[in-house]
Parts: C-alpha cells; sequence; structure tokens
C-alpha cells in the first residue's frame, strides 16, 4: 500500500517544491514508484524542475478538479526528464508528476470559486491505485488552509520545512501541533537554507529542542543551487555535493519509516 507524504512549510521562500523533487527522486533511485502531486494551486511551479511547462502537458491537477478529465490523465511519467549535467542518468524506479496550471484564468478561479476538497482525496487514492505507487508526495500550498488540512490528515508522515528565521519557527509550532492533533504517525522537521556561517549541529539541537520532534536534515545555501536556478534536479546535477547527501539521507530515513 501506498506511503502518503505531505511536505509543507507554513510559509513560502522555504525551497519546499525543491526538496520535494530532490526527496522525491532520490527514493525513485531505490527502485520504487513515486508519484508527485502539486496541490500548491494558487502557486504552482514544481513542474519547470522536471523540464514541463504549459505545452508540455495537455491535463493539469485543476482539469480534474474542474470534472474534464480523470485524475490518471494529469500524471506525467517523467523519469526521462531526469536530466544531469552530463546528460541522462539512469534512475531504477519511476517518477509520475501531478502539475497545477500555471494559467493566470485557471488561478484566479481557484482563488474565486475553491474546489471540492473531498474529490482532491479521491484523487489521491486513485492515483497511488492505478499508477501501482510505492510513494505519493503532496507538494502542500503554505500556511494552513482546508486542502492542506486534508493532506495532512490522510498522510501517513509530514515532512514540516522551515528556515531558521523567527517567523519560521513561529509559523512551524502552529503547523506541528495542527499536525500531531490530526494524528499523523510520523513528523519530520527539515531545516532549509541556513547561512554557512551557522553552527549546524547547534541550529539542530536547538530546533529539536524547540518543537520536540526529530530534524531529519539540515541544509545549507549553496551557490550550486542557486546556479542551477530550479532547472533540474539537484541531486542529479551535483550527487556528491553536501545537499544531494543530505537528501539522500532524508530519504532513508522516510523510507525506513514506512517500512515500520
Amino acid at each position: 500500500m501506498a506511503q502518503i507524504i505531505s511536505i509543507h512549510s507554513f510559509r513560502g521562500g522555504t525551497g519546499k517544491s525543491n526538496l520535494t523533487a530532490n526527496i522525491a527522486v532520490a527514493v525513485a533511485s531505490q527502485g520504487k514508484r513515486v508519484g508527485i502531486v502539486d496541490t500548491d494551486i494558487q502557486s504552482p511551479g514544481i513542474h519547470v524542475i522536471f523540464g514541463l511547462d504549459e505545452d508540455s502537458f495537455t491535463h493539469s491537477l485543476n482539469d480534474y478538479l474542474w470534472g474534464r478529465c480523470g485524475i490518471e490523465k494529469t500524471a506525467y511519467d517523467v523519469t526521462a526528464e531526469l536530466k544531469t549535467a552530463d546528460g541522462y542518468r539512469e534512475v531504477a524506479g519511476k517518477v509520475f508528476l501531478v502539475p497545477a496550471s500555471l494559467k493566470a484564468g485557471e488561478i484566479a478561479r481557484v482563488l474565486r470559486e475553491g474546489f471540492d476538497v473531498g474529490l482532491l482525496n479521491d484523487g489521491f487514492q486513485e492515483l497511488t491505485e492505478q499508477l501501482d505507487l510505492d510513494y505519493l508526495f503532496i507538494d502542500t500550498h503554505p500556511g494552513l488552509n482546508e486542502e492542506t488540512l486534508l493532506s495532512i490528515a490522510i498522510s501517513d508522515a509530514m515532512v514540516i520545512i522551515l528556515r531558521p528565521d523567527r517567523q519560521d519557527f513561529l509559523g512551524t509550532a502552529v503547523t506541528l501541533e495542527v499536525a500531531q492533533r490530526l494524528d499523523v504517525p510520523e513528523i519530520m522537521l527539515l531545516v532549509n537554507k541556513s547561512p554557512q556561517a551557522f553552527d549546524r549541529e547547534a541550529v539542530i539541537e536547538q530546533v529539536q529542542m524547540r518543537y520536540g520532534v526529530a530534524v531529519g536534515g539540515l541544509f545549507q545555501e549553496n551557490d550550486e543551487m542557486l546556479q542551477l536556478a530550479s532547472s533540474g534536479v539537484f541531486w542529479l546535477h551535483y550527487p556528491e555535493h553536501p545537499f544531494s547527501q543530505e537528501v539522500h539521507a532524508v530519504a532513508q530515513q522516510l523510507m525506513a519509516a514506512s517500512s515500520h
């Protein structure tokens, strides 16, 4: 049975989509069938990391939510799009992506009308069955709204991303309390965009003491990430980089937790 993993942050700008893409690909590299759904419908973009644009896909999550197609038509096998700096790199498993539309009219409709959150839940279940997924990663909308609460509630695990920033610390406390009240089985914190000048172990200790939840990884700011500029999956381009090694460690932790 597929494990559903929500990846969330209380505020935007935490690098959530980039980490979602990297962790999902790292899991797929272990021979797993992995799905990613972009439920950040108000500000989508994870498809850009996989080399897709509006002209590359005929259906998006929006089409499913408006009743224009079944959920299976919105899923794209992006395994062949996983390029490195030197070209294609073999990934033992499969990666399927359900993108949300970047069209202004589609985003405006969501903001104006909303959508049936229950239908989204049905879509998650159908997707895992039809694609025979081992893992389904949900790239959520920052903050707490109805669809985010649904994603959290049905998740087997939740990854909360924060920066070493006071506003992030306060918002993460709210998110964590909600997740705990919804009885999410596994909760992991990831610290992202930590300045190089910050002591790694000191930051991890501070976060763990504040929340009483394990920090699964800490990712430092780096020039290579800025240079890549979301034009690919960092883990594939820089497999030996400390950031990529941390991604691999997080992927291993999530897989180990799901096997319990």
